[in-house]
């Protein structure tokens, strides 16, 4: 089963890092954060991808035609060009690369995708080149399947960002939380899809509209997920992503 990874988007609340390289490329831990998408799926056996590139969509085709010298030790001879290998951190993935346009939208971009999907399959997922999760995946295409709707995406509890207080009647605070977690569910963007989607996307829209359209049809489901989630919006949330790397890195379901 291919997986989309939408790469195309010019992550501008980042200027600070995509300003010189697109958002996917950004590194968590030495590592493109889309490395780290591409191993969560990988490590359930979901190892073909299709890139929907965009914004220096180029920059992500060289990192992994050139990855194995990025990842890794390595011993060069001039003399005849030979490169031997010191270790084989790289990953066991079948990349194939799209470019999708600088300004399309997401919705159109996973359309572009579609003749890049196998005939034979019935199904492919969808996520976003910045999102990592401690997600089953084969659990949500259990769910998925067992639900036979045309779409499914995984949902999440989000936390408030601010802190919140408890007010008494009396106009007396009597309790304090931080950051407390939220009972709406949002869209963790890990989604799967019966290749049917393809006639609830038009062209010049996000992913949005068709998801909307889904719903009103009943053909959307919702994957409960209550385990861990991070995305990298923000300079901060890349920050706080590397911290997690070197103490609790919950989105590692590989092995080292």
């Amino acid at each position: 089963m291919k997986t989309i990874i939408l790469c195309g988007g010019q992550g501008t609340r980042m200027k600070e890092e995509t300003e010189f390289k697109p958002k996917p490329l950004v590194l968590i831990g030495g590592k493109p954060i889309l490395w780290h998408i591409m191993k969560i799926y990988s490590h359930y056996g979901f190892n073909e991808f299709i890139l929907a590139l965009g914004y220096k969509g180029n920059m992500i085709k060289e990192y992994f035609l050139n990855q194995r010298t990025f990842l890794n030790d390595f011993t060069l001879n001039t003399k005849d060009n030979k490169i031997t290998f010191h270790n084989n951190d790289h990953g066991d993935f079948k990349i194939t690369f799209i470019d999708t346009g600088l300004e399309t939208l997401p919705g159109e971009r996973i359309l572009r995708c579609k003749p890049y999907i196998p005939k034979e399959d019935t199904d492919f997922m969808v996520t976003y080149g910045d999102g990592v999760s401690d997600i089953n995946i084969d659990n949500l295409l259990e769910f998925h399947r067992r639900q036979k709707t045309i779409g499914t995406i995984m949902g999440i509890n989000p936390r408030f960002k601010f802190g919140t207080v408890l007010v008494k009647p009396d106009n007396k605070i009597s309790k304090f939380s931080e950051k407390p977690v939220l009972e709406d569910w949002i869209n963790g963007g890990f989604m799967v899809f019966n290749k049917k989607v393809f006639s609830y996307i038009n062209p010049g829209e996000t992913e949005h509209a068709a998801l909307k359209r889904l719903s009103r049809k009943g053909e959307l489901s919702l994957f409960r997920h209550n385990g861990a989630w991070a995305c990298m919006d923000t300079h901060k949330e890349h920050a706080e992503l590397n911290k997690r790397w070197l103490k609790d890195p919950f989105w590692r379901v590989w092995e080292k």
